[in-house]
């Protein structure tokens, strides 16, 4: 299965960020965004060394179709960024691993 995903980060407060992870092409079940929210963990541990990343998936592309997934307090901050365009979305790092790139497999 090939996903396209692209990778943002939101500051929480000056120590601590959430990490953004978009689902632009498909919609996913639960036990999809588990896995890949598992996954994302996963990376920002052995990338940054950060023991409890805290990850949030995003789905869908317009007001009504959004749905976000993860810790409520975070997605609430997330949900606020996204309104207030404070994100920049990112696939290169993704890429680096496969995650992102057409074709990769995702699943």
């Amino acid at each position: 299965m090939t996903r396209q995903l692209t990778y943002g980060t939101v500051r929480e407060h000056s120590r601590k960020v959430i990490y953004v992870l978009r689902v632009l092409d498909e919609l996913l079940n639960y036990p999809e965004v588990d896995h890949l929210a598992a996954q994302m963990r996963s990376h920002v541990t052995s990338r940054y060394g950060e023991q409890t990343p805290n990850v949030v998936i995003v789905q869908g592309d317009t007001k009504e179709t959004l749905r976000l997934f993860g810790d409520s307090h975070a997605v609430g901050v997330v949900r606020a960024a996204l309104f207030n365009a404070a994100i920049v979305w990112s696939a290169r790092e993704l890429d680096e691993y496969g995650w992102g790139a057409p074709g990769a497999n995702n699943g």
